[in-house]
């Protein structure tokens, strides 16, 4: 347990110093604020110069307080933590990493990937930077309004000041950067390795698992289902596969059955024999 806590805060350590990075090197310097406390922080810095990560650690400590009196203490020491490492990561980095472009449609696209890249890594240590992640379940503990819409509802004030501020550009630059900031988050706790879920309907459907289970060497499971026009009872078979073995797949039902009902859908993350068999140590 104390080793992984170790590994936990070493990477939290490490995304929030590459979040601080593609702040300092990208959105910053180009007025890009692409929601949350970073993003106010930075329509603040330009209003009265005042430094961004000191204006954000000014604005989460108080969050935190809130959050943990309403809320109890779940949000823990590793948000804490997050807040400082960020906060004072973007102004002692600020001097000495360079501007990389003051174009802003690349300053929003790298600015975005870099900091999702470095949040991604913090949350999939079970970590936080705190910010508008602790409004979002504020709001959605006195209102009822999901965390998901909160936190929308929250960047895209932040972003609509920033456009009132600079300018309407600027703003649209910014949820350039905030939508890829997300799916950079996703990426990082989802991974790469997208695998393909499929369900196949047949009524040659032992034929096709046994198949499966020689010739390919994937597990199939069973599902039991009804027709809805028929009310026919029919096996519906579960395989999980990699996007190599679609064609494969596809070739092998289509030689049993042409009439065979095939849904191939994708799956982000499989945890298990055979796929990611070390997820669940981390």
């Amino acid at each position: 347990m104390r080793k992984q806590t170790i590994y936990d805060y070493f990477w939290i350590t490490i995304g929030s110093i590459i979040t601080a990075a593609g702040l300092v090197m990208f959105l910053i310097p180009n007025k890009i604020a692409a929601g949350g406390v970073s993003g106010l922080s930075t329509v603040i810095y330009y209003l009265f110069g005042l430094p961004v990560g000191m204006v954000s650690l000014a604005i989460n400590i108080p969050l935190f307080i809130i959050g943990v009196k309403e809320m109890g203490a779940k949000f823990g020491i590793r948000t804490l933590y997050g807040i400082f490492l960020l906060s004072f990561g973007i102004d002692l980095l600020n001097p000495y990493l360079p501007v990389l472009t003051h174009d802003p449609l690349l300053a929003s696209i790298y600015g975005g990937g870099v900091s999702g890249l470095g949040l991604g890594l913090v949350f999939r240590s079970k970590g936080t930077t705190g910010g508008t992640d602790l409004v979002a379940q504020l709001i959605n503990k006195f209102t009822g309004i999901s965390v998901g819409k909160s936190l929308m509802i929250i960047d895209f004030c932040v972003i609509a000041l920033a456009g009132i501020v600079f300018n309407a550009e600027i703003a649209l630059y910014a949820f350039i950067a905030m939508m890829i900031t997300g799916k950079a988050i996703d990426i990082v706790q989802e991974g790469l390795k997208i695998s393909k879920g499929t369900f196949i309907i047949s009524d040659y459907s032992e034929e096709i698992r046994k198949n499966i289970l020689e010739k390919m060497d994937r597990g199939v499971t069973i599902l039991k289902g009804k027709g809805g026009f028929t009310e026919h009872n029919k096996d519906v078979l579960l395989c999980i596969i990699s996007r190599s073995e679609v064609s494969d797949l596809k070739r092998l039902v289509h030689n049993i059955d042409k009439n065979a009902f095939v849904i191939i859908t994708e799956v982000h993350e499989v945890l298990g024999e055979g796929f990611n068999e070390n997820a669940f140590r981390e």
